[in-house]
């Protein structure tokens, strides 16, 4: 694990820029709001929230919005995805979540922070969902 001071100030933008998009987060269900930012490799960044609805199964969570908003602007190759949540412990992707970024972010950075970027986990695609399924 990692502390704020430890990472690079490129890393700190993004979670920061995560960091603004959970609070527009939309979650009057479960009050746990989710922000991720993702870094392209041409270094645009997108951002996304947790979008709840009343269909549980319709919610979609924060990382993919973040990440299907870069591909749908035409960018295929995603250097980094920061993602942070209102809790103590770095926030972890679910696993369809971890589907989406084995399959889409493959080969980027992933940072996983606490509410206030005081602790981040960098890890990797194949580390958040080993043997996954690929074609």
């Amino acid at each position: 694990m990692f502390s704020n001071q430890d990472l690079t100030l490129k890393e700190r933008d993004l979670i920061s820029k995560a960091r603004e998009a959970k609070d527009k987060a939309y979650a009057p269900y479960s009050k746990f709001k989710v922000g991720a930012a993702v870094l392209t490799k041409e270094g645009k960044i997108y951002t996304g929230c947790n979008i709840e609805n009343a269909s549980f199964g319709l919610t979609v969570c924060a990382e993919r919005v973040a990440i299907f908003k870069a591909l749908s602007e035409g960018e295929r190759r995603i250097e980094t995805l920061a993602v942070i949540a209102d809790v103590d412990e770095p926030v972890s992707p679910c696993g369809a979540c971890r589907q989406v970024i084995l399959e889409l972010a493959k080969g980027a950075k992933i940072l996983l922070s606490n509410k206030d970027g005081s602790q981040v986990i960098k890890t990797t695609p194949e580390e958040l969902l080993p043997y996954g399924f690929t074609l």
